[in-house]
């Protein structure tokens, strides 16, 4: 608020008024902040997005907060090391309760640490809240919940700056409202829940409606709307488990609360004797047992103690009675007092169970206490907070005359010294010692005890003694009458002390915030501050021990000195020790505001807000920064607002500095100063500056009119002109057709007598040639004849020779051939044997995996148990509800059963005893016959009325048993939310099933290839013996070549391998890869370990490896290491992370040789899966995957394929993988993705330092702002842009890459879609949390960049960057929203239906109250819209809808795509 142009009363009230209409509850004033109360909900304010935002954030840097000043009092602690407070103040019913409670979560999330038994020191403050107002806070008059008391928490903090302890200190508890209420008020909230408690507390504590006590019904005021005793009761209870209080130290608590309730219905009498009195009636007496029940001590003791008072002599012990208003004033006394102790207990209760950190050298404190009261009648009570808050204002003046100091100091300047307003003349004439108002009620409050107290002789020797120290005069009996007479004569000529005209016992006191009479009437009673020593007696010597604890026997010293205390004494004391706490603590200041009296939102009573103003010392605040320099603003900010006013200082070369101060020169202004860093004007410099700009820019608007209106009319004139210019060029184009005509038909005659003549020659050149072409013919074919007759002879002689040679050869090759069979076949025997070995040793290695499986199978039948007993659950579940509900209607069917029985007794009875006195003898003389008929009658109407009496039981019974099947019927509900639960459970564990079951027909497959593989291994095999024999026989012209899956071999091989030891090769496998092949894999892997590059957009690696497998048949082998040599190979060439052209490399490798195996391998006995299975598999990864890109070859970059031998995907031969296979096939789907996250995470982070820069424009150079340059106007305009361009280079360069490594364009879009969401994610969320970014001009740069990426979406086409573009749609709508012109005649519907449809109204609301017009000074949206709003964001709320504005990003790995 000081940065405000006019800094008075109306313009702080105005500046109020608006951000309030906004629902900005908070306001800075300096250092200081302002918090009005909303009277509603606004979650958004206090989330855990929120308090990330202000963790660290520099004071002023977001909008004003409650976080940002604990924020800057934990750093403040930790930096500095110093302990800091914070003061929370104002009126009831402004909301410093819930403000202490936001200070205190903020506290605990920076600072919070684990506790005892598992609950953080943070949360015992929080939750002994509960406690606290229940017994502390009571209604009043401005306030539902107002606290009585004054509180003040310490936070501890360790070294690390963690919490290590807490501690709870009240002050000033209002004593007398337990035993005086006016209307509509209420006593305090314990009363009402204890009268609210379930109806056994009540009968057991022998309490009713609240209306039947004394203490409660002084008022009309019993409940509170909203509000359900009974609840807030159970939820005492609740809070007090969570504190440490034991269920007896409960009772005992409710006891004594209960106990004085009772006390306030005891009445008094007079008695027998002069000035006595006594019990006045048998319900006083009832009153009286009950509290001497409750407090466990004797009646007879409790009444004389209410009733008597001793004197004690030293010749004997005298008893004097009291009169009934002396009665009536001991027993309140008796009820204050007890409750007082009660509430200290507690506090004290509540502190141990924090518990405090002896160690810790920092704290910080919240200091939570009443704000400034001026009532219709004023008395004690308002005295002390009106004196607690005339010493805390003393304190704030202080503290921000310091602050205005060290600015000053800070920057520099020439400064005098301020005048403010010090109220120390106030403090002295209430605290002065001697002849203060407390030193005189305390002289007054102790003559008055000497007139009318029964004291013994040394006690009343020391008390005269300290009266005539503290005083030379001596009132025979100090009244209230006389305590007012001797405050006008001590302080007649003291101007803050003013005496009423007409009220005798009333005085006035000129206080900061404005005057208040107080009423003196009962200031001497309120001041008393000691127990009755028969109180005292009394109650120590109660049997409960809760309430023995409460009033220990007092040592004799602290008796003496403790008997004459006075609550005004104490409470200075108590005072003057939290002043000392906070002069040796870092102040920080919140002034809590409540707009209206009727406790409502959106209501802003100026007035009203006024006055809390200059009661809390908002307003002598701000007139100690007008009285200085009230605007201050940092050169930069000074010249890019006024620098309008000199251009001709910023186009020359100047500091800032010496620019300020030309521009301040020219201006003629006088009296500011020129700090280190700011400019600081005087009060009202700031609007006349403004004005002058204002000045300035409708000249150079008239300047913009005028050239625009010049533009207009020479746009008319060119256009006349241009007309005038077509309609000669039209004319003179006639002209020319005409002359082209004529020329074109000179040039028609002459090509026609060109081409004549040309005929004519070329008959006469074809006749010629024709002969010459017949004689070549004849002799040219006469040559030929002769050469072909030549060569026929020479062939035939060639292939007699060839035939020959031929026969030789081959005779020879065929003596050969036999040879190297034969040493084949001997060489295969013995490499046999070695590989029988081996595979003997590898069938042992088998054990592992059948442990395996038995795991997989108790992992089955563990999740079929629990299936089971689910459903043995369920089915027990209903099966008690229906015996339950069976037992309770036999239960009510025997009961009405019953009940017609005793109605039938009943008729019976009656009718017999009406037959008996019909039937009865008449009346004669014999006596004894009517005594007997007598006594009959008197017998029967006995059993008659014991027959009603059974039949009201019965009755009553019956509506027992109707309640409990109401119960019944209730908990039967609960089990069938249960069931419906397990029901639920049921399903899920069903879908686990069916997912563990497809993980179990994947491995059953691997199972049985491992089960074939040892199978192979025993010597009963032997099919394995001829497949290993087809696989190893070489592949060369000779034996035959592989065609169409079939193998063709020679029929001489075939003779040559049966005949040399053929039973040995039957019976002995053969190994599946011979050296050669291991030569072969070397070459592989040495080649592919270079870039090998891409042929025709196919990558030629993953070709390769392809083809070399699936010519081996690896696929097909039980054990290899090709398949781990070319992980190996893989992993070692992507090691360097940040290398992007290996990286896109192999990725575009990776991924086609995944999609060749998907398509090519199949598991062993896939054949054999159900259905189910099936379609679960080709939902799997790699089913997802090929369905995918053969869906769309183009997106799935399938053009690779189409190479030679690989036409068509599903042309591709499927072979029967074996366990290395499959798992080859894992590993290279975990590098994809690998691949795959690595480039994204390394463009993120490329780009994540720009988009810091790209979401607020830069400072614009300061020839910039000069009218009429273009070239530096084009120059700052491509400085805007260089930011937004160097993300552009990285997209392109990225981009290139991929392309030149022919990644397939399915996972490029991908790339490029996540990296875009990434950006609209940043830039939305950056948008919506600084308020300097929701400007029009910012909209414009933002925009201008955003054109930047779309161009670069142009340019990548669709088929790269896909729908990249539309993840932009959050921040293009927002920042299209900035830049719109005329905004407040826009609707709501208009705006969350056509300009920003995706934007959530949180979004929306945030941006139109952050927006302002840096450009043109246009507004936001209306204050209806706004309105609308809040409204919808309140049923958002209601409806328990997400209040969080911001966005996350979704960064989902490559398996999404597949």
């Amino acid at each position: 608020m000081t940065k405000l142009s006019y800094l008075h009363e109306p313009g702080v009230l105005h500046n109020l008024a608006m951000r309030y209409e906004l629902n900005e509850i908070y306001t800075y004033t300096g250092n200081i902040l302002i918090a009005i109360n909303p009277f509603q909900r606004l979650p958004h304010l206090y989330d855990t997005h929120m308090m990330e935002q202000y963790k660290g954030a520099g004071f002023g840097e977001l909008s004003p907060h409650v976080f940002a000043v604990a924020d800057v009092a934990y750093r403040a602690m930790i930096n500095e090391g110093k302990s800091n407070s914070i003061l929370v103040s104002g009126e009831s019913g402004a909301g410093k309760t819930e403000t202490t409670k936001m200070l205190m979560r903020y506290l605990a999330y920076l600072g919070g640490r684990s506790g005892v038994e598992g609950r953080t020191v943070e949360q015992q403050v929080l939750e002994s809240n509960p406690v606290l107002e229940a017994f502390g806070n009571a209604k009043t008059v401005r306030n539902n919940n107002s606290s009585r008391f004054g509180k003040f928490v310490e936070l501890q903090f360790d070294k690390n700056g963690r919490i290590s302890g807490a501690a709870v200190r009240t002050y000033l508890l209002e004593r007398s409202r337990v035993c005086q209420i006016s209307n509509p008020e209420r006593n305090y909230h314990c009363f009402y829940l204890l009268c609210a408690a379930p109806p056994e507390v009540r009968e057991k504590f022998k309490l009713g409606d609240p209306k039947s006590f004394h203490y409660l019904n002084q008022s009309s005021c019993y409940a509170l709307d909203g509000v359900d005793d009974a609840q807030e009761y159970l939820a005492t209870i609740r809070a007090m488990d969570v504190v440490g209080i034991s269920e007896e130290e409960q009772e005992a608590i409710f006891s004594v609360v209960a106990a004085i309730l009772h006390l306030g219905n005891i009445d008094f009498s007079k008695g027998a004797e002069v000035d006595s009195s006594v019990i006045k009636d048998e319900k006083s007496r009832f009153h009286l047992n009950t509290t001497a029940e409750l407090l466990q001590c004797d009646v007879k003791s409790l009444e004389n103690a209410l009733i008597k008072r001793v004197m004690v002599t030293p010749e004997e012990i005298i008893t004097r009675a009291l009169d009934p208003v002396a009665a009536v004033g001991s027993r309140d006394a008796l009820a204050k007092t007890i409750y007082s102790r009660l509430f200290d207990w507690l506090v004290d209760k509540i502190n141990i169970s924090i518990g405090q950190d002896p160690n810790s050298k920092q704290l910080i404190g919240v200091l939570d206490i009443y704000g400034f009261e001026s009532f219709k009648l004023n008395s004690f009570e308002q005295f002390c907070i009106n004196f607690t808050n005339e010493k805390l204002q003393q304190h704030f003046n202080q503290h921000v005359f310091k602050m205005e100091q060290e600015e000053y100091t800070k920057e520099e300047i020439n400064w005098s010294y301020i005048e403010f307003v010090d109220n120390q003349d106030v403090l002295d004439l209430i605290e002065k010692k001697p002849g203060g108002i407390i030193a005189l009620l305390d002289e007054a409050w102790y003559k008055k005890l000497y007139a009318v107290s029964v004291i013994s002789y040394s006690t009343l020797l020391l008390l005269v003694d300290f009266i005539f120290t503290a005083s030379r005069s001596m009132f025979p009996r100090s009244t209230h009458e006389t305590f007012a007479q001797k405050l006008f004569q001590t302080f007649k000529n003291n101007k803050r002390f003013i005496k009423p005209k007409l009220s005798r016992t009333s005085f006035t006191i000129s206080h900061y915030a404005g005057e208040v009479t107080y009423l003196a009437d009962l200031f001497l009673d309120k001041n008393k501050d000691y127990v009755v020593a028969e109180h005292q007696d009394l109650l120590t010597a109660s049997k409960c021990s809760f309430v023995a604890s409460l009033f220990p026997p007092p040592a004799e010293e602290s008796s003496k000195s403790s008997k004459f205390s006075s609550i005004g004494s104490r409470f200075k004391l108590q005072l003057q020790s939290l002043m000392e706490t906070l002069n040796s603590t870092e102040p920080h200041y919140i002034r809590c505001v409540k707009p209206n009296n009727v406790l409502k939102p959106a209501i802003f009573e100026n007035a009203n807000i006024i006055q809390q103003l200059r009661c809390g010392g908002v307003l002598e605040a701000i007139r100690i920064s007008c009285a200085g320099y009230p605007t201050r603003r940092t050169f930069y900010e000074f010249i890019h607002r006024f620098g309008v006013l000199a251009p001709e200082i910023l186009e020359g070369n100047h500091d800032d500095k010496v620019a300020c101060q030309m521009i301040l020169d020219k201006m003629g202004l006088k009296g500011y100063q020129i700090g280190k860093t700011k400019v600081f004007l005087r009060a009202g410099q700031m609007a006349e500056l403004d004005a002058r700009r204002a000045e300035v820019l409708g000249n150079a608007a008239r300047t913009i009119q005028r050239l625009i209106r010049t533009y207009i009319a020479r746009k008319e004139f060119m256009a006349l002109r241009k007309s005038a210019i077509m309609l000669q060029s039209h004319w003179r184009g006639l002209l020319a057709c005409k002359l082209y005509e004529q020329l074109r038909r000179e040039a028609a005659a002459l090509k026609i007598q060109k081409n004549f003549r040309r005929h004519i020659a070329r008959e006469s050149y074809l006749t010629v040639r024709l002969a010459a072409i017949t004689l070549q013919t004849g002799l040219r074919a006469m040559t030929a004849r002769n050469e072909f007759r030549f060569k026929k002879q020479t062939k035939a002689a060639i292939i007699v020779q060839a035939a020959l040679r031929c026969h030789l050869a081959y005779s020879y090759y065929k003596s050969l051939q036999k040879a190297a069979l034969t040493t084949q076949c001997g060489w295969r025997g013995r490499v046999a044997r070695r590989e029988l070995r081996k595979l003997k040793m590898a069938a042992r290695e088998t054990g592992a995996l059948k442990e395996a499986k038995d795991k997989l199978e108790k992992r089955v039948e563990e999740l079929t148990w629990r299936l089971q007993l689910e459903k043995r659950l369920r089915t027990d579940l209903e099966e008690e509800k229906a015996q339950e509900l069976a037992k309770l209607q036999d239960a009510l069917h025997a009961m009405q059963v019953q009940v017609e029985e005793a109605n039938a007794r009943v008729i019976k009875e009656q009718e017999a005893a009406r037959k008996a006195i019909e039937e009865a003898p008449p009346v004669i003389k014999e006596t004894p016959v009517i005594v007997q008929d007598t006594e009959k009658v008197n017998s029967l109407a006995a059993e008659v009325e014991s027959l009603k009496a059974s039949l009201l039981s019965e009755r009553k019974a019956a509506e027992e048993a109707r309640n409990a099947c109401t119960d019944a019927e209730a908990r039967s509900a609960e089990l069938q939310k249960k069931l419906e639960d397990s029901e639920r459970k049921v399903d899920q564990l069903q879908e686990s099933m069916q997912r563990l079951e497809e993980k179990l027909a994947n491995s059953e497959s691997e199972i049985q290839v491992l089960r074939q593989q040892a199978l192979a291994i025993s010597p009963t095999g032997k099919s394995l013996t001829t497949r290993q024999r087809t696989m190893i026989i070489p592949r060369t012209p000779e034996n035959g070549n592989v065609t169409n899956g079939e193998t063709k071999v020679s029929p001489d091989t075939t003779l040559a391998i049966s005949n040399v030891r053929e039973p040995e090769s039957e019976e002995k496998p053969q190994k599946s890869l011979n050296e050669k092949q291991q030569e072969n894999q070397d070459i592989l892997i040495k080649c592919i370990s270079e870039n090998l590059g891409f042929s025709g957009s196919k990558p030629i690696a993953a070709c390769v490896i392809y083809k070399c497998l699936l010519q081996w048949r690896s696929f097909e082998v039980e054990r290899t290491t090709i398949f781990d040599r070319i992980i190996q190979t893989i992993a070692s060439s992507i090691e360097i992370q940040d290398n992007n052209d290996v990286l896109a490399y192999w990725l575009s490798n990776s991924s086609t040789l995944l999609l060749l195996l998907q398509r090519t391998l199949k598991a062993n006995g896939a054949g054999s899966l159900t259905p189910q299975r099936r379609r679960a598999t080709s939902a799997s990864l790699f089913g997802r995957m090929s369905q995918g890109l053969r869906a769309s070859p183009q997106s799935g970059g399938l053009s690779f394929l189409n190479g030679r031998g690989l036409s068509r995907l599903d042309d591709l031969r499927q072979v029967e993988a074996k366990y290395p296979a499959l798992l080859f096939k894992q590993q290279l789907t975990a590098f994809v993705e690998k691949i795959y996250g690595t480039i994204r995470d390394n463009l993120k982070k490329e780009i994540s330092p720009l988009l810091g820069l790209c979401i607020q424009a830069p400072r614009t150079s300061r020839a910039s702002l000069v009218k009429g340059r273009s070239q530096a106007n084009a120059a700052a305009q491509q400085a805007l842009i260089a930011h937004w361009q160097s993300i552009v280079k990285s997209l392109n360069r990225y981009l290139d890459i991929m392309k030149a490594n022919h990644v397939p364009p399915f996972l490029v879009r991908k790339v490029f879609t996540q990296i875009f969401s990434f950006i609209n994610v940043q830039l939305f969320n950056s948008l919506l949390l600084r308020r300097e970014c929701c400007s029009f001009s910012n909209g414009e740069y933002v925009k201008a960049g955003l054109a930047e990426l779309e161009q670069w979406c142009y340019g990548a086409t669709e088929e790269y960057a896909g729908p990249a573009w539309e993840e932009l749609k959050h921040i293009r709508q927002a920042v299209g929203f900035l830049v719109i012109h005329q905004k407040p005649k826009k609707t709501l519907n208009e705006i969350t239906k056509e300009l920003c449809p995706v934007l959530s109204i949180q979004q929306l609301y945030r941006i139109s109250t952050m927006y302002w017009d840096d450009k043109y000074g246009t507004h936001s949206v209306s204050s209806d819209v706004i309105a609308n709003m809040r409204v919808m964001m309140t049923e958002d709320s209601n409806n328990a809808v997400s209040s969080s504005f911001l966005l996350d990003d979704d960064s989902r790995l490559v398996c999404s795509v597949f």
